[in-house]
């Protein structure tokens, strides 16, 4: 009874892998080797910010500052706080090149900017993952002699993406056109702090389970989007779309349940896993709805991306100073080159990736887009088992086979439902008078 005891005490606690593995030594560890503590104390950090941010907006709204205030400063309260009012005729498409347009250019060239969209989003991300991969759970500094060392802190690696993707955002806002921003910034923090918990997640999963898993979860996120729609906003779904759900449940089911039967860790570190990807769902759920409110401000992608990018390199800044470790983070990039370039790499393809995702979604639509990105998570788990060794069952392999099979699925018959709708428009009766 008491082994058991232990290990409920280690899933309720969060222990990191190395206390699953030994129930006995947990004990002796160190708070950082607890994930749960580790998230609630970054989400303190975030809450220094946040909390006298929130207090500054209430008191200059409560002052009626628009009306009343004058200064220097009254510039920057006014984008921060209340924002730029727009008149109609002011907003104009940052990029001149649309998707109607394209339909007049020659086929050869459609094809080469597709062919340019794909390679792009295939080689950031899929080199993206592989890092990723490398980065939370091989150790640097390893020898014969030596065990090496792993690298611990997500946030660090969360705000070298975020730094890089800003400079980005705001190198392209500055070069190319841009609608005229009429956002108050501070909208811009509540999409931040959710994109960046679904991020540290996303690093942390992999301190649990496996890559393929991870990704698997991700591309089966559509179960939760529609319970909660059905829930939330009482919407109704076609009779496809409740298929691919129930497809989409079965391969999961299938996939991890064929590898729990593997040499993996034991059971509390599974758990631990699949508890972090919920909240990666959970978050990165709301970051998309919250873009699509702001998006009414009629912004363009980059300047969603520098100003959710702009908060999270504040808040993740702050937190890893209030730590201590943010120097800590950079003395191991110091004493290990090679996770220096590693963790450079991956921040370099996460910035090109979303640049690739703005540009396929605004040139070819949505739609291709998935069918790119579903695409790239079958290659990347295949490239992850190819590179690091995971075994997959042909139970597993057929649960794999089964979600893609409906996540393609889902493209083609709402990309049917999209086409019978214009075709009913286009040949719907004028009334003549």
């Amino acid at each position: 009874m008491e082994p058991e005891w232990g290990s409920l005490l280690v899933v309720m606690l969060g222990f990191s892998p190395a206390a699953a593995l030994d129930p006995a030594a947990a004990p002796a560890a160190v708070w950082t080797d607890f994930w749960i503590l580790r998230f609630f104390i970054n989400v303190a950090g975030y809450a220094t910010i946040i909390l006298p941010g929130i207090l500054l907006v209430q008191y200059f709204k409560r002052r009626n500052y628009l009306e009343t205030g004058r200064g220097l400063c009254f510039p920057l309260v006014k984008t921060c706080v209340f924002g730029n009012d727009l008149k109609s005729g002011v907003q104009d498409e940052p990029f001149p090149t649309s998707r109607t347009e394209a339909t007049e250019s020659s086929f050869t060239k459609q094809t080469l900017k597709l062919l340019t969209c794909v390679l792009g989003l295939q080689a950031s991300y899929l080199t993206w993952g592989v890092l990723q991969e490398r980065v939370m759970t091989k150790a640097y500094g390893r020898t014969e002699t030596d065990p090496g060392v792993k690298f611990q802190d997500s946030q660090f690696l969360v705000f070298m993406n975020r730094i890089l993707a800003v400079t980005v955002a705001g190198l392209c806002c500055a070069l190319a056109k841009q609608p005229r921003h009429g956002a108050p910034m501070y909208k811009y923090s509540f999409a931040s702090i959710s994109n960046i918990l679904s991020s540290w997640c996303q690093y942390e999963a992999l301190k649990f389970i496996s890559f393929p898993t991870q990704v698997l979860a991700k591309a089966s996120k559509v179960i939760p989007v529609m319970l909660m729609g059905k829930i939330v906003s009482h919407k109704s779904y076609e009779y496809w779309e409740y298929l691919t759900a129930m497809l989409i449940s079965a391969g999961v089911s299938m996939f991890l349940l064929s590898n729990s039967q593997n040499k993996q860790p034991p059971t509390v570190t599974t758990f631990s896993g699949i508890v972090i990807l919920a909240g990666y769902i959970l978050f990165d759920s709301f970051t998309s709805n919250w873009q699509d409110a702001l998006f009414k401000y009629k912004m363009s992608s980059i300047q969603m991306m520098f100003g959710v990018n702009l908060f999270s390199c504040l808040f993740t800044i702050g937190s890893l100073l209030e730590q201590g470790a943010f120097f800590q983070s950079l003395s191991f990039m110091l004493q290990h080159p090679e996770f220096a370039v590693h963790a450079g790499l991956l921040s370099i393809c996460s910035a090109c990736g979303q640049l690739f995702i703005f540009y396929t979604i605004s040139q070819f639509g949505a739609a291709v887009f998935t069918i790119i990105m579903t695409l790239r998570q079958a290659f990347a788990i295949l490239l992850s088992c190819f590179i690091y060794g995971h075994s997959v069952t042909v139970v597993g392999g057929l649960g794999l086979a089964t979600v893609f099979f409906s996540l393609f699925l889902r493209v083609y018959a709402r990309s049917r439902m999209k086409t019978k709708k214009r075709t009913a428009q286009c040949q719907a009766p004028v009334q003549k008078v």
